[in-house]
């Protein structure tokens, strides 16, 4: 799936990102990235259902999992023109966009990583997830407390500076109840993405996380 030749192409975006460089290259695109991304969201998808079948593993060119190489450069200062990672996203069958809960896997030249979880998730669905932890405040703390212990991930994300509103700062989860974000993240080193059993340690990290991303469906009424 995966080679050198991926994370190299990406290298070269990266100090090329205009146009008329991607015309050229386009088909290197198609051939070191695109389809090598395909390839990899076709191996996930068996496991992934059995993680639960909720979630989407779509290996279709454009409005699949695998998020486009396209920028949206209308409010950002970097007008640059593509994205210089790979970012597949096997999000929930309900959900719309990158706002929705699920499943990640970002690669990029120096940097790879796993996500779980749900990033900028609406209003609503925050003060759900922060409702349930403050309802199932043991179960929380242990699914986290394993998250970030034996299961070696970080919760990631931003976290607002004050409690969020109807908590207050001595709650003893105040913490995890100020989080923007609640998501998981394990760093992998970038020579990972080459290895032939690749999708099969994804698919693991995946599972070890899913507990966070059911809790978070269960708040948000959500099947998983």
């Amino acid at each position: 799936m995966f080679s050198r030749k991926s994370i190299a192409f990406l290298k070269e975006l990266s100090n090329n990102n205009n146009k008329a460089w991607f015309d050229k290259n386009r088909e290197r695109y198609e051939n070191e990235v695109r389809t090598p991304a395909l390839k990899f969201i076709e191996s996930i998808a068996q496991p992934l259902s059995k993680i639960s079948p909720h979630f989407v593993a779509s290996p279709k060119k454009v409005g699949g999992s695998l998020m486009r190489v396209h920028k949206d450069i209308r409010f950002s200062k970097d007008k640059t023109p593509y994205k210089t990672n790979i970012g597949i996203h096997f999000k929930h069958e309900r959900g719309k966009d990158v706002h929705a809960p699920g499943f990640y896997l970002h690669i990029e030249p120096g940097e790879v990583f796993v996500g779980a979880g749900i990033w900028r998730p609406e209003s609503s669905t925050l003060r759900n997830v922060r409702m349930l932890i403050d309802d199932s405040p043991a179960e929380w703390k242990k699914l986290s407390k394993k998250l970030q212990g034996k299961d070696n991930f970080n919760l990631g994300g931003e976290s607002l500076k004050r409690a969020p509103k109807g908590f207050s700062e001595d709650h003893p989860l105040i913490e995890d109840l100020k989080r923007k974000d609640f998501i998981a993240v394990q760093n992998l080193k970038p020579a990972a993405i080459t290895g032939k059993d690749f999708h099969k340690d994804i698919a693991r990290l995946f599972k070890s996380a899913s507990p966070l991303v059911k809790f978070i469906c269960e708040a948000d009424d959500l099947d998983f």
